[in-house]
């Protein structure tokens, strides 16, 4: 990052790292936010938890929002976010005409019972 980047409330930046890396195949990179921003500042990443495919040889830039009251300011070196290598399961999917049948069925946001 050449130079400081300031968020005001409601902004969003995307955010170079200076970092490239090679996920071996069969893996992903999950980019997650960090707790302690999200407390005390209200920085979130807007696409969390943003995913590098193995494929991928960019630079890692992370998106930031800021959901705070009052702007914040990113410095060079400044920890935004926190990296997490993880196995990715490839599931065989077939078509089918029907799905068997749940209790919950096609209930959406609040249909689980609680």
């Amino acid at each position: 990052m050449e130079r400081d980047v300031a968020l005001l409330p409601g902004e969003r930046a995307l955010i170079p790292t200076g970092i490239k890396i090679a996920v071996p195949e069969g893996y992903e990179a999950q980019v997650r936010p960090r707790s302690g921003l999200a407390l005390k500042y209200g920085l979130a990443l807007v696409n969390s938890p943003g995913t590098i495919d193995s494929d991928y040889r960019g630079e890692v830039r992370v998106i930031v929002i800021n959901h705070g009251n009052e702007p914040v300011v990113i410095e060079r070196g400044d920890r935004i976010a926190q990296m997490v290598i993880a196995p990715v399961v490839r599931a065989g999917l077939v078509e089918v005409e029907s799905l068997p049948e749940t209790t919950r069925g096609d209930g959406g946001f609040g249909h689980t019972g609680v």
